[in-house]
């Protein structure tokens, strides 16, 4: 997947057009003009400077990491959504992106209706469905003839709120002592009651970042656009309750939401400063959802035609007359109350998102990381926590529903196979958390309650092994890591299809969901290789601690000896071995059992057992029932061993039953084996250390043990815990 680009070169806005306007605009919103006297009248003076403090603080760092952010990399089209998936990937921007899209767009259907009903202030009997919708269509053909004359549009607005505060500002009768005491009387709400209603009057950081594909230098424009407008509005909304104090009692404050009109010196222009301010909210939500689509679209998460431009304009007429029509369909509503708090939740997502990332990177610490603006990851971390404690202090419900719609459009992305031309620090912070994890691990105490299968799977063909990889990684259930080893003879410069081998192993187990790591090494000689790659394999506690082996189980005796003389070396290193027997399972055998020969701890019996107890944890193994069988030679040694292991296992609370076999005289050891192996699905069996010279000999007689068996697991207990496993 590529980087957008399209045919006409984007508009060149600054920093005060393309993102300070829109931002201030949207920051000194409606919530300034009807609600801030509702604040001061419950709040006091000295609740109302400590909200908009705290609101403001959240504004202000969610600013700097934006910051940091926009200054670490090119920023192309989308804003938020750009920053956050190439941060996070495309299933975290796409589960942002979408919602955040949607949010922009319901926006505008929402300032249309704030500026319909407040126009009753003058025409009473106003249609407000009707005038909303043209609202609607005025604002979205605005918007669609230029971006730069929208976005121009929004300077005399700017100057009517301008002037709406000085007029309230010479309104203000300032020889009279404070008519708004410090201390709150808390009549509507409690603290956060109050501080829900405030708090969405700064949630306008994203409104000059959405343009970010039409600024000249996003890296400059978007921090010092947007800092300076949330510096702008904090002085502004620290110095309205003051004049609001010193002008009207608490309980006027509270019943009057139009009491700006009557402190000014000149009504008329405070609303003029509240309708440019709703017009202004709207004509920034217009400006910013169209290219948040257009994004979305460029990347693949969206149909790609949604992201057509006009070829001489470069704007994304078709995504955002999509957007206007969106948004008139949303007018039919009528009652946009619950949209309103989920549209909230969801710019307080996206604002909690992006200080999450920015603190991510600072923790990661990738070296690609070299923002301009540098911040503390702690002070990025605050920002999302007091995102999170904003949307659950101004509306639980739908900051919960919020959350859920973002984890569900996360979940469906996830499943589909995108791939994106960027990395992002998702693997920075993986391996950041393996790093630390590793050196924690290596401090630890190791205990044989904490052993772990790491199983080492030797094999020439992993298609032609696969049953091997797969019981590996039943044994490991999760708990341990798999590695399989394909060893290819030779000097390295003759294999240099090494790593592409590697590659399709891989593929090939992960198509199977077999949790394992490949890896393809050449060695002069397979055997001094194993041994070789047992040893280097790993570290820092997770260097592997059992290798495994397939054996064909044919009659020719050498391979096995073989195997066993890699088994005493591997012992040598305290390295477990496993060596699977498979054959063909007898149809005619119920199968349910996994049948360990027991000769006792010490004899490799703990490691037997708790590997059959893993396997029965397995998918398909579940039924299976764990046999521990016995040989001998005599009826009391048998009631011994039967009330010894019954004590034993329950302890160590493996489900297992216990058999003894007392041999009759003269009967075969062999064929007691085969007889009490018959209904297995497994078989396991302790293999000892073998003497150097004796491997052919005692390969030999293992031959003629299992001859016969059903599957069979030899296994030898050569690690530090050997007899202490269980």
């Amino acid at each position: 997947m590529s980087e957008p680009s399209t045919a006409a070169q984007p508009i060149k806005l600054g920093a005060f057009i393309g993102v300070f306007t829109p931002t201030m605009l949207t920051i000194l919103g409606v919530i300034m003009y009807l609600r801030m006297g509702w604040v001061v009248g419950n709040a006091g003076l000295g609740g109302a400077l400590l909200i908009v403090a705290l609101a403001n603080a959240i504004t202000l760092i969610t600013a700097l990491s934006l910051s940091a952010l926009a200054t670490n990399m090119r920023v192309g089209v989308g804003g938020a959504y750009y920053l956050i998936s190439r941060s996070l990937g495309l299933e975290a921007g796409g589960a942002i992106g979408i919602p955040l899209y949607l949010s922009q767009t319901l926006s505008l259907t929402l300032y249309s209706f704030g500026l319909a009903e407040s126009l009753r202030i003058v025409w009473p009997t106003v249609p407000v469905q009707l005038v909303a919708a043209a609202i609607v269509i005025l604002v979205t053909v605005l918007a669609d003839r230029s971006t730069e004359l929208a976005l121009k549009a929004q300077l005399p607005i700017m100057v009517l709120i301008g002037i709406s505060i000085v007029v309230l500002v010479l309104g203000v009768p300032w020889g009279q002592p404070l008519q708004t005491p410090v201390d709150g009387e808390w009549v509507d709400a409690d603290f956060w009651g109050v501080f829900a209603v405030f708090f969405p009057a700064v949630t306008g950081v994203l409104a000059g970042v959405s343009l970010s594909g039409d600024l000249k230098n996003p890296g400059k424009a978007i921090p010092r656009g947007v800092l300076a407008a949330v510096v702008v509005g904090f002085v502004v909304y620290m110095a309205v309750p003051v004049f609001l104090a010193q002008a009207v009692d608490p309980e006027t404050l509270r019943r009057d939401s139009l009491i700006w009109t009557k402190v000014a010196v000149f009504g008329p222009a405070v609303l003029g400063g509240l309708w440019g301010a709703i017009l202004s909210s709207a004509i920034g939500s217009i400006l910013g959802a169209p290219r948040t689509l257009q994004a979305l679209s460029d990347d693949g998460l969206l149909p790609r035609f949604l992201a057509r431009t006009n070829p001489e304009t470069g704007e994304p007429v078709l995504a955002l007359r999509l957007s206007g029509a969106l948004a008139l369909v949303c007018v039919a509503l009528g009652d946009l109350n619950a949209v309103a708090g989920v549209v909230t939740m969801f710019f307080l997502t996206t604002y909690g998102t992006l200080n999450a990332v920015a603190a991510l990177e600072s923790l990661v610490g990738d070296l690609s990381f070299r923002p301009r603006i540098r911040i503390p990851w702690w002070v990025s971390g605050l920002g999302a926590l007091g995102c999170f404690v904003a949307m659950m202090a101004i509306n639980p419900v739908a900051g919960v529903v919020a959350i859920f719609a973002v984890a569900g459009i996360w979940a469906v992305l996830s499943r589909r196979a995108m791939r994106a031309a960027w990395g992002d620090l998702r693997s920075g912070l993986w391996f950041t958390l393996a790093r630390v994890s590793l050196f924690k691990l290596r401090a630890s105490r190791f205990d044989p309650r904490n052993w772990r299968p790491h199983v080492l799977v030797f094999t020439r063909d992993v298609t032609e092994n696969l049953e091997l990889v797969q019981l590996a990684c039943m044994l490991s259930q999760e708990r341990g890591i798999v590695t399989v080893s394909t060893l290819l003879e030779g000097d390295v410069e003759e294999h240099d299809q090494a790593e592409q081998l590697a590659r399709s192993n891989q593929v090939l187990l992960d198509g199977r969901g077999l949790n394992a790591f490949c890896e393809v090494a050449a060695v002069p000689q397979v055997d001094n290789g194993i041994i070789t790659v047992a040893q280097a394999n790993g570290f820092a506690g997770l260097s592997s601690n059992t290798a495994m082996f397939g054996w064909s189980g044919d009659d020719n005796p050498e391979g096995l000896a073989r195997l066993l003389g890699l088994t005493r070396r591997l012992g040598g290193m305290e390295k477990c071995s496993l060596v699977l027997r498979y054959t063909a399972p007898d149809p005619q055998s119920p199968r349910n059992e996994l049948v360990c020969w027991w000769r006792g701890k010490q004899h490799n019996g703990d490691l037997m057992l708790l590997l059959a107890h893993l396997l029965t944890q397995a998918e398909g193994w579940r039924r299976v029932r764990i046999v521990l069988r016995s040989i001998v030679p005599t009826q009391e040694d048998a009631q011994q061993l039967e009330a010894s292991m019954g004590a034993f296992l329950a302890r160590v609370r493996i489900p297992a039953q216990m058999e003894v076999v007392v041999p009759e005289p003269g009967q075969d050891i062999t064929e007691i084996i085969r007889h009490g192996s018959r209904n297995a699905r497994l078989v396991l069996l302790g293999l000892p250390e073998v003497p150097s010279g004796e491997e052919q000999a005692h390969a030999e007689r293992m031959l003629s043990l299992v001859r016969g068996l059903p599957p069979t697991l030899l296994v030898r207990n050569a690690g530090p815990f050997r007899g202490r496993l269980v």
